[in-house]
């Protein structure tokens, strides 16, 4: 017998919540659409990580596209390498298109992210197994980005293995490292994992300041390395790292954010660890131009980050000029002990137009919503059970290094919340409940 846990939507405040759409993938592996009230609007067979509903604006005006992973490969490695083919499908399942196969080593091994971008081609964050010199003569699973047109071309790549010395490791990082891809032969994460990466968009920092147009050019990509514990940017033309948060802080390590003083914003930025989604705020919303991150607060870092024993995640937004917290959510923020809310892998935040803030709490498959006060405006958690997207046991278990024993699991990758205007004309919620 397992343990009883919530499922569905457990509070609901109707004068709080922002009414949206949201999209996930279930650890059953399918994908669904669901409004307020928990009500399944649509359902996909397929996993996404993450799943996403397109933005009408990239896909010439149809709505209800959906871009998804669509095959597995047929690699014995599996994990990292287990994606075949991902792409784009219309509301009724069809497929739109598709890429994979084309992909060098015939497989996309698509992973952690992608983007529909404004001019038609996908950027992708892949994984490609080879030696990198700087890390010793094993292969290891090296993951970076392709930028791939319609007709499934690569016309722009990048290689986290040529950029190592850009992250900021001292001496003994750079030995902690090298020890750990000596001690893990093939690991496929890469020692590093990046595990997120998005365009910038257009941002008042571009617009405003010609001196800053190269770090903030909306082409620009923002990137994250869990186990690094570190947060960059990219400039597109030279494949540069322009701007980084991390690896080490000048404030004091540890879980100081659980100290009663370190409540007060605008703060420095203190140590972040094993961190997911950093992404920059889009314009029209409230905190336009911040990174917005969920710092999980999980075991990362070479060396490892100190944490503290009460265990909690942060959500952080942080102005990228000054580096400072400007706005952040603990648990301690909805009156409760930090250890409530923490999630020490996977998940992500998003900001929402009247100022909440969508968050995926993905380790307890929870999904909620929170004013920018830290007030609880709704919660889901996801009864969908599993071993995890990668779908069927015998599968998973390849796909999970470390792991001796298969275990079911609630987990979430990431939700997004889905405007009205993105699903196809029609398509209506649920009256909602108010759940109190």
């Amino acid at each position: 017998m397992g343990f009883v846990r919530p499922a569905g939507v457990t509070y609901l405040d109707t004068n709080l919540a922002y009414d949206t759409f949201i999209i996930f993938t279930g650890a059953d592996s399918v994908t669904r659409l669901i409004d307020l009230n928990g009500t399944v609007i649509k359902e996909w067979r397929y996993p996404g990580v993450p799943a996403r509903v397109l933005n009408p604006a990239h896909t010439g005006g149809k709505k209800g596209n959906v871009g998804l992973q669509l095959s597995a490969s047929d690699d014995p490695r599996g994990g990292i390498y287990g994606n075949g083919t991902i792409g784009q499908l219309d509301w009724e399942g069809n497929r739109v298109w598709e890429w994979g196969s084309q992909a060098p080593g015939g497989a996309a091994r698509q992973n952690h992210d992608w983007e529909l971008l404004p001019n038609g081609n996908w950027l992708v964050l892949v994984t490609v197994p080879r030696v990198v010199d700087d890390l010793g003569p094993e292969v290891i699973g090296d993951q970076g980005l392709v930028e791939v047109s319609p007709d499934g071309a690569v016309v722009w790549k990048w290689s986290s293995g040529e950029h190592l010395s850009e992250l900021g490791l001292s001496e003994h990082g750079w030995e902690l490292l090298r020890g750990t891809v000596a001690r893990v032969p093939g690991d496929p994460w890469g020692c590093l994992e990046m595990n997120s990466a998005s365009t910038l968009g257009p941002n008042k920092w571009y617009e405003e300041d010609p001196e800053k147009r190269s770090i903030f050019h909306p082409d620009n990509v923002i990137i994250s390395f869990r186990k690094a514990n570190v947060v960059a940017i990219i400039e597109k033309p030279s494949g540069s790292i322009v701007w980084r948060l991390g690896p080490y802080f000048e404030e004091k390590p540890g879980a100081q954010h659980q100290r009663i003083l370190q409540h007060n914003v605008p703060r420095p930025l203190d140590q972040i660890s094993g961190q997911h989604n950093p992404h920059m705020i889009s314009k029209g919303l409230p905190g336009a131009g911040n990174i917005l991150l969920f710092d999980c607060q999980g075991g990362a870092g070479y060396p490892p980050a100190s944490l503290g024993i009460y265990a909690g995640s942060r959500i952080l937004e942080i102005d990228p000029i000054t580096k400072q917290i400007v706005w952040q959510y603990t648990g301690e923020d909805s009156g409760l002990p930090p250890w409530t809310f923490f999630s020490s892998f996977v998940s992500n935040a998003q900001r929402l137009p009247n100022g909440n803030t969508l968050i995926t709490e993905g380790m307890q498959g929870r999904i909620f919503q929170i004013t920018l006060e830290g007030k609880a405006a709704w919660e889901y958690y996801s009864s969908y059970t599993g071993y995890g997207v990668a779908g069927e046991p015998e599968v998973s278990k390849a796909r999970v290094l470390g792991v001796d024993r298969l275990s079911v699991t609630p987990l979430v990758y990431r939700a997004q919340a889905v405007p009205d205007e993105w699903v196809p004309d029609g398509v209506k919620k649920s009256v909602p409940l108010g759940l109190l």
